[in-house]
């Protein structure tokens, strides 16, 4: 089962990292958060990426075009100009990279990679977010509900995608982009991790649809998106601010998000 990631926006709130490198390449604990979030899936066992490039995507190419060999012990004869890897512990992953434009939006990108998706369900999710939910758990509910679009639900109160969900319901009625007011108790917002069946694509337009407003909207209103009710760590890196919050969680030994 493939994992799309978005990875190609300016990353305009981070600017104090992002002037230099896409958003996804921003360390933590000397790995970019795009690893981290792989390695959330890989330990899973979803090895298979999409990965959505537009700003700086050259950068995230360089980076998976030197992975093996920064990430072997190697012995360089310079004499005989020769290379031996004496030991490496590299990642069962396949990753394909596509250049999705530098100005498109996000509904644009996951429509420009469906001739790589296949006719089969699919995760998606940003380049700039951690969490420990379990992926499997995911997937098994997103079968159950039987709807063409998954959301993982959490609550934390700000600037995201919001909407309302009684106790024990799990169809979202309403949704709406960055939205003001709501509780503690009821709203919840878009954790950004989806599994998705391949008929969403068919609720994009083009390089100028947004995700998370017409589609999305679209969707909740037919009644073909769910929420999976997440209550377990969650954390976007949006600021600098959250960058270092998630460098402390890192430093001290025990992130959540680390299931590997």
């Amino acid at each position: 089962m493939k994992t799309v990631i978005l990875a190609g926006g300016f990353g305009t709130r981070l600017s104090e990292e992002t002037g230099v490198r896409p958003k996804p390449l921003v360390e933590i604990g000397g790995k970019p958060i795009l690893w981290h979030i792989m390695k959330m899936y890989s330990s899973y066992g979803h090895n298979d990426f999409i990965i959505c490039c537009g700003y700086k995507g050259h950068m995230i190419k360089e980076f998976f075009s030197n992975y093996y060999l920064h990430s072997s012990d190697v012995v360089f004869d310079l004499k005989n100009n020769t290379t031996e890897i004496i030991n490496n512990s590299i990642e069962p992953w396949k990753v394909t990279l596509i250049d999705t434009g530098e100005n498109t939006m996000t509904g644009g990108r996951i429509k420009r990679v469906k001739e790589y998706i296949g006719n089969e369900p699919f995760f998606l999710t940003y380049g700039d977010g951690v969490s420990d939910v379990n992926f499997n758990e995911l997937l098994n509910f997103h079968k159950s509900e039987g709807t063409l679009a998954t959301l993982t639900a959490v609550q934390q109160p700000g600037r995201y995608g919001a909407f309302n969900l009684e106790k024990d319901n799990n169809k979202i009625e309403n949704f709406r982009e960055k939205p003001k007011g709501g509780t503690r108790e009821t709203a919840w917002i878009n954790g950004g991790f989806f599994v998705l069946q391949p008929q969403i694509f068919d609720y994009i337009e083009g390089d100028s649809t947004v995700w998370e407003r017409e589609p999305m909207e679209r969707l909740a209103h037919e009644g073909q998106l769910s929420a999976f009710k997440h209550e377990g760590y969650w954390q976007s890196m949006d600021s600098l601010r959250d960058k270092t919050v998630l460098e402390t969680i890192w430093d001290e030994g025990n992130p959540a998000w680390k299931k590997w």
